[in-house]
């Protein structure tokens, strides 16, 4: 089947103006009419709600509760508003089109799929949101639905409203693929994602290289996020063997497709019992409040979504060994979810998520990514047509059988497919048969009496090739999974054995309310020597800067360890003591633990990275080639060791073979950012990518490389995505030194103090030592004392930041920021309230009219058992500052309630627009009601303004009357700035 490339115009949603998608250019136009699928960039113009500014203040929330883990944000800056007026905005995108097929990628959005449309059947089969419109339900603040949103290294994505780099490549198999890579800011790591069409097929391909480019190793989760339009007529379809699902860790459970027991707050039996068909989940109509379930088993690769109102809907297919993560999530088909649509369209109505987890299967669930390891994977989605939900599915073609008084098979291809025969037989006896052509977007079936056990409906190939294959369905026989339970308290468990794996569980799943140093210590009460508590202790003091202590821990895991067997099974142990030493500018050392640990196959390649390195910033380019060779072709792909090589060749004066290999590494790494510095390519725009280039290339012994690319940074603007510009000083400063050039050195960090500090939050061990080196020449550097000090802070050594903190202000600070951190550190670290309301008044003195910074005041002076008179009393001469925060409006109308002065509150919820936070639900609502009882007024649904509307179910609650925090929440309220801590 031919069809012509038109601009889509798919059929459009009442009240919407459609995003308009422009025609291939001409110079592509043959191409396309051959069968080959294109790309090119043009802008599109769309409808967009700009977000506001982020915070200028570091933002430390590792206890809040997100997707089930931590909500740790920082070093992002948080967003935390959002315009209620849209303009149109010319977006950067990126257009794939074949005859089947047409995409758009936006790269400014973290490379989502904004559109995918099917021209077969002229249907979107992701969600297309004609807008932008960011509500407050990202890590960092604002997000936006629709299309297929790349999560990694966490939920949702931190780069899922930023830029990422990007490239078009068409590969000699006539594919075409647009290429995007993100720097991922907690860890460093490289994630890059390909969204790829080929000749004469309808899969769309996502391929993923996941990279750990860092030292340690490293937890990690992916989810592909898609969204699918939906109404009373869209199923969500899993494949037959699924007979159970799970909310987020496995805290509750329910049968699937019909939900055999209260689920959410909702009893579905029970809502049967009034609506035959109530209880079927796989229906967004029966699905009244937000709700996830992810598939808790199967032995299938594939899961979609299917229209019946439009006779269309799509397929996912990965491999299920890699990717077992197969989920729905949905607001919810009633009042509550419909508010939450507004926030997110304009007019294209309500959405579920069908999200496809790899190395995951459920929320939170991370993997690990050892130092160095890639990870390649891809995943399918096709669109299908009027078959109905699949029943089996292949990247090939897909299959419904229909079962009844007359079985019916329905197949589509992917692909064209003339003479394939679709048969159905029982056992090895023939039932029925037709040969049949095929091409994306048509339908053959084919009728048959009955399904019996032994039943198959195949579709081959002319060539006997088998595309897709259905058998019956298998009872089973097995009982219901369990579900997961709590960790007792570390005195109340046995052995030092769970103590180290419960708290390898609290590490790795990031939990936010409880940290695994309480078991973990617990077990070197018990037993000093366990290695592996050891080993986990002293990687979380390595992580902290905290060198000595890690390389302490180390050395008593490796006393137990080679007491009798000097070569152990393992030896972690001696890597992480490597990297402890190295850190202490104990190089030597570092080389001979790095050597043994390279005895170890798990750690070879990571050590051996560590050891090569080494020896090149030493000037031993012949001994670090001998350890690459020995690397090389015989342990797993890492694109750090094509930089050692690279840099060892033009040593040696090889420049050729230099490129060439470099050459080589683009061809599998088209975006990597220090492979395409090296080579001579475009630099990366982002700076966070750059910087990473530059502790790449200093890492690697490249010191005036690594200048080269720092002295690019000197104007790299301040964005949402922070600013690196007084950090890329110092760790210039830091070369300088140690290359012997102290006044350009003094140079650096005078310009360090010099520059704009907004937005600039150093993370990572390579800003510690840069800060901590620079700090040790000039000590009163208010600058880099306040700089490390949020550092510091982030990585749990709390006391340490306040010091810095305090110091700095010794020395003159006076930078709000700095005052209100340290003010911050007062009371959850030092609880000396005093000094912590001195530090916010002077704060408050610099700047009277930063609206987050009396917000703060206010939390603060809540938490001193301030009268609400006074909170008030104060909060009504900066009115208009108040009214300027979501947040602090609704504290505002509490404290008016209270008061006495409900009136006021009620004109201020009838009159301003409010846009909800996910975890924040209901705390508008909850003031509604209070306002109306105050006076006098019975309960009533809210306004639209309020962003909110009440849901008639309870959803599991996140804190306890008793005010302790579920260890099961997904989500909670509160930003938890202010947490009394106790001493490290």
């Amino acid at each position: 089947m031919t069809i012509e490339s038109t601009s889509p115009s798919p059929r459009s949603v009442e009240g919407a103006g459609r995003i308009e998608l422009p025609s291939a250019p001409e110079e592509l136009q043959s191409a396309l009419a051959e069968g080959r699928p294109v790309a090119w960039s043009e802008p599109l113009s769309i409808l967009t709600y700009p977000a506001a500014e982020p915070s200028v203040y570091p933002m430390y929330l590792d206890h809040r509760v997100y997707q089930g883990s931590s909500g740790k944000v920082y070093p992002l800056p948080f967003t935390e508003a959002v315009s209620d007026t849209a303009e149109p905005r010319e977006w950067q995108a990126v257009h794939l089109e074949n005859r089947f097929l047409r995409l758009v990628v936006l790269p400014e959005l973290g490379g989502r799929i904004h559109i995918g449309y099917d021209k077969t059947t002229d249907y979107d089969f992701f969600y297309r949101n004609n807008v932008i419109k960011p509500a407050l339900v990202g890590l960092a603040g604002p997000w936006v639905s629709g299309g297929v949103e790349f999560n990694w290294p966490q939920h949702h994505r931190p780069a899922t409203v930023l830029p990422v780099e990007h490239s078009i490549e068409y590969g000699p198999d006539g594919s075409v693929t647009v290429w995007c890579a993100d720097h991922d800011p907690f860890a460093r790591m490289a994630g890059q994602h390909g969204v790829r069409l080929r000749p004469d097929s309808s899969v769309v391909e996502v391929v993923v290289r996941l990279h750990n480019r860092t030292s340690e190793r490293q937890s990690f989760l992916w989810w592909a996020n898609v969204a699918a339009r939906v109404h009373d007529d869209y199923q969500s379809f899993f494949p037959e063997d699924v007979r159970y699902v799970a909310d987020h860790a496995r805290r509750a459970i329910t049968a699937f497709p019909r939900a055999d027991r209260p689920y959410y707050g909702v009893d579905y039996p029970a809502l049967a019992d009034e609506q035959p068909g109530a209880d079927r989940i796989d229906f967004y109509r029966n699905i009244p409040v937000p709700t996830s379930y992810m598939v808790v088993d199967s032995r299938q690769d594939f899961f979609g979504g299917y229209d019946h109102a439009e006779n269309a809907g799509f397929v996912h297919w990965a491999e299920r060994r890699l990717s077992p993560g197969k989920k729905q999530w949905t607001w919810g088909d009633a009042d509550f979810g419909r508010a939450w649509d507004a926030q997110l369209t304009d007019a294209d109505g309500p959405y579920v998520e069908l999200m496809a987890g790899v190395y995951t299967d459920n929320q939170p669930d991370f993997s690990w990514l050892l130092p160095g390891e890639t990870k390649v994977f891809s995943q399918f989605w096709f669109p299908i047509p009027g078959i109905g939900a699949a029943h089996q599915a292949t990247p090939d073609a897909a299959v419904h059988v229909r079962r009844g008084a007359r079985c019916e098979a329905r197949v589509a291809t992917t692909a064209p497919r003339r003479a394939a025969v679709l048969r159905v037989r029982n056992g090895e006896t023939p039932v029925a048969s037709r040969t049949v052509d095929l091409s994306p977007g048509r339908v053959e079936s084919i009728g048959f009496e009955s399904v019996e056990p032994s039943t198959v409906v195949e579709l081959l190939s002319a060539e006997g090739t088998v595309l897709v294959r259905w058998t019956a369905p298998v009872a089973h026989s097995g009982g219901e999974p369990s579900t997961a339970e709590e960790p007792s308290a570390p005195e109340q468990i046995d052995t030092v054995e769970e103590l180290y794996l419960t708290g390898l569980h609290l590490s790795q799943y990031r939990h936010p309310t409880r940290s695994p140093r309480s078991y973990w210590h617990e077990a070197l009460r018990r037993d000093p020597g366990d290695i592996r508590t050891n080993l986990a202790i002293g990687d979380g003091e390595y992580r902290s800067g905290r060198y000595g202590s890690a390389l302490a821990h180390a050395e008593l895991a490796l006393e137990r360890l080679t007491r009798r067997n000097g070569n152990p099974l393992d030896t972690e142990a001696y890597y992480l003591a490597g990297l402890a030493l190295r850190r202490l500018g104990r190089d030597v050392e570092a080389e001979e633990h790095f050597g043994k640990a390279g005895w170890d196959g798990t750690w070879a390649a990571a050590a051996g990275f560590e050891l090569a390195a080494s020896l090149l910033r030493r000037g031993r380019h012949r001994a670090a080639e001998r350890v690459l060779d020995t690397l090389d072709g015989v342990v797993g792909h890492d694109s750090r060791r094509a930089v050692l090589r690279a840099i060892v060749l033009r040593a040696a004066g090889r420049p050729d073979e230099a490129g060439d290999l470099l050459r080589a590494e683009l061809a599998l790494e088209p975006l990597n950012p220090t492979v395409r510095v090296l080579s001579g390519h475009s630099y990366p725009s982002d700076p966070g990518l750059l910087l990473d280039v530059a502790f790449e290339l200093r890492t690697a012994g490249a010191a005036d490389e690594a200048l080269a690319v720092l002295e690019r940074l000197v104007d790299a603007p301040a964005t949402a995505a922070g600013n690196v510009v007084p950090v890329a000083h110092y760790v210039a400063a830091g070369l300088l030194d140690l290359l012997g050039r102290a006044e350009e050195a003094a140079e650096r960090r005078r310009r360090a103090r010099a520059s704009d500090t907004s937005w600039a939050f150093p993370f990572g061990l390579d800003a510690h030592d840069a800060l901590t080196q620079s700090l040790a020449v000039e000590p009163d550097d208010v600058t880099a004392l306040s700089l490390l000090g949020m550092l510091l802070y982030a990585h749990g050594r709390r006391r340490d930041a306040l010091d810095c903190w305090e110091r700095a202000i010794a020395h003159g600070g006076d930078d709000p920021v700095l005052l209100r951190n340290a003010g911050l550190a007062a009371y959850s670290v030092a609880h000396d309230d005093e000094l912590a309301w001195k530090r916010y008044g002077s704060a408050i003195e610099r700047a009277p009219q930063d609206a987050r910074l009396r917000y703060e005041h206010d939390q603060l002076s809540e938490r001193l058992g301030h009268a609400p008179s006074v909170r008030l009393s104060r909060l009504d001469g900066v009115r208009d500052l108040v009214l300027s925060r979501d947040d602090f409006t609704v504290v505002y109308v509490e404290l008016l309630a209270a008061e006495g002065r409900a009136s006021e509150a009620y004109d201020i919820l009838t009159t301003r627009t409010f846009h909800p936070w996910e975890g924040g639900e209901g705390r508008a609502l909850r003031a509604w009601d209070d306002v109306r009882e105050s006076l006098g007024l019975v309960p009533a649904d809210p306004p639209a303004t309020l962003g909110e509307a009440r849901s008639r179910f309870t959803a599991p609650q996140a804190v306890g009357d008793d005010g302790v925090t579920d260890y099961f929440a997904t989500s909670l309220p509160e930003m938890l700035l202010f947490s009394r801590e106790a001493e490290e």
